[in-house]
């Protein structure tokens, strides 16, 4: 597969490539290194489309696992404790977890809320999440989970990696692509998320 398009949101590639140049080498290696057209498994079952061959995202997804676990990236997980309290937060986020549940209930809260969120693979304060879901799956990355990664200190760059609309043309319907996410990141405004991005569109 290739690299056909890229945004770099908040600087995010050019963050890689002065601190990170061999960590991007391997990302876009590993991509190089998937030949999807062999990923084209799955049979569609939709009325537009019947008996067609698609491609996988359960395969696309298990190849990238592969490759990246290979090469040291791995799953994180981040654990935090949840406040609707608005004028705790600032203070909240910046304590580890073990603390936090201590400083909410000396603020009053009686039972602290414990939550997670887990991303692909983390290398070097690096994530990467290859995407091949609903579009709801890709809001939650970028204007979520890189987020929530990045104010708690365990990330420093969020990389999300989405098939172009001529791909997604060949994936059952309602899978998110590179251009319709990159532009909902811009509508956004040049600032929003507030967390350094990089988005990469794929292809055969």
């Amino acid at each position: 597969m290739k690299i056909a398009q890229k945004y770099s949101h908040l600087n995010g590639e050019e963050y890689l490539l002065v601190h990170h140049k061999k960590l991007y080498k391997e990302i876009i290696d590993t991509i190089a290194s998937i030949d999807a057209s062999k990923l084209m498994t799955k049979e569609s079952k939709e009325k537009t489309m019947t008996g067609k061959m698609l491609y996988s995202p359960i395969e696309l997804n298990k190849a990238f696992n592969t490759k990246f676990n290979k090469l040291g990236w791995n799953e994180s997980r981040y654990q935090y404790y949840i406040t609707t309290e608005q004028k705790l937060l600032p203070e909240l986020i910046t304590l580890p977890y073990e603390k936090q549940k201590q400083f909410l209930i000396y603020k009053g809260i009686k039972e602290p809320i414990s939550s997670y969120k887990q991303t692909d693979f983390v290398k070097d304060q690096i994530a990467v999440e290859v995407q091949f879901g609903k579009y709801a799956f890709v809001a939650f990355d970028l204007f979520v989970k890189h987020l929530l990664f990045y104010t708690g200190g365990v990330i420093n760059l969020g990389i999300e990696v989405l098939p172009t609309k001529k791909m997604q043309a060949q994936m059952s319907s309602g899978v998110a692509y590179y251009e319709g996410e990159v532009y909902n990141v811009l509508r956004h405004g040049r600032n929003n998320p507030p967390v350094p991005l990089l988005i990469l569109g794929i292809e055969q």
